[in-house]
């Protein structure tokens, strides 16, 4: 008989709560705005949960800090009031079934593992390069969480001395590669640009500064305008350089790369390979993919039930 599973993906704007198989069919879903109290939210989850029937495991991606050996919630940046919130007891009370907590950097490299791109690996990295940027470390065939489930923190690696802000720190890969850390520099570009009397493709005045965006930047490059193109191709630069690094230190066959460089691939692949040539060591670079996340708008579901199939291995 198949077993099916229980997925909780906890999200600043949105929640989804979705039921599938081992195979990771999708057969029922709950969606909805996360625009209530904490307190609201969280009883949301646990009636929508319930209704699902019997299961036999609950998965929960949410963005940390996240105390896994007590399965809470420790006031992420994105969720606001939720203050040691013990998910994992209440929505295995609320199931009947075990349930597990993951952050969602390591939820979604078991989803991509498991079902995706990274299918078939024993050493995959995935990144998620979207608001902001983490990663999920899958070594020898297993999630690798580190001694206290900190392991993966690559957003917080020291690019260069100075750069845009990301995880607290200038120059940090974040602070090069998020959706945040482009906004910066795109920003940072145009303002220069423009007071001093250029022009700027994709923003027309300083005081359209403010509504600059990494998708707004993209859009324009893929117009082919060359000032936009370059903040692309800058960006793709101080990937490779950040890919370098886990590449010379893990030694993986693939790294799985989601969100921005999956709609962007073709305005940063070509800066990446060029740096990843010159920087990574040659014997680890020839064993080793670059790949844009393969489930796309599905991501987010599969990596709750990802989370739950993996259980407390």
């Amino acid at each position: 008989m198949s077993q099916y599973y229980l997925g909780v993906d906890i999200g600043g704007t949105k929640i989804a709560l979705v039921k599938g198989d081992e195979e990771g069919r999708i057969l029922e879903k709950i969606r909805f705005d996360n625009n209530g109290s904490p307190e609201e939210m969280i009883e949301r989850i646990l009636s929508s949960a319930a209704s699902f029937g019997a299961v036999s495991g609950v998965g929960i991606s949410c963005g940390g800090p996240l105390d896994l050996k007590r399965g809470s919630i420790m006031s992420p940046p994105n969720l606001p009031g939720w203050d040691d919130v013990p998910i994992v007891t209440l929505l295995s009370e609320a199931t009947g079934a075990p349930a597990y907590l993951q952050n969602d950097a390591n939820a979604c490299a078991l989803a991509e593992w498991r079902f995706g791109a990274g299918k078939g690996t024993r050493n995959m990295i995935f990144l998620t390069f979207g608001t902001g940027l983490g990663a999920g470390l899958i070594l020898n065939g297993a999630l690798y969480e580190g001694t206290n489930a900190n392991a993966g923190e690559a957003g917080h690696i020291p690019l260069a001395s100075d750069g845009p802000v990301g995880y607290g720190k200038r120059g940090s890969f974040e602070g090069f590669c998020s959706g945040g850390g482009i906004r910066q520099q795109a920003i940072a570009y145009a303002e220069q640009q423009l007071r001093t009397g250029r022009s700027v493709s994709y923003c027309a005045t300083v005081e359209d500064l403010p509504s600059v965006t990494a998708r707004s930047v993209a859009e324009c490059a893929f117009a082919g305008c060359s000032d936009a193109k370059e903040i692309y191709r800058r960006c793709g630069e101080k990937l490779g350089l950040g890919l370098s690094i886990l590449i010379d230190l893990f030694n993986p066959e693939a790294i799985v790369i989601g969100s921005i460089y999956a709609r962007a691939r073709a305005l940063l692949e070509p800066a990446v390979l060029q740096v990843l040539k010159e920087q990574a060591l040659p014997q680890a670079l020839e064993v080793c993919r670059i790949l844009p996340a393969a489930l796309g708008e599905n991501l987010g579901d599969l990596a709750a039930l990802s989370v739950a199939m993996q259980g407390g291995k």
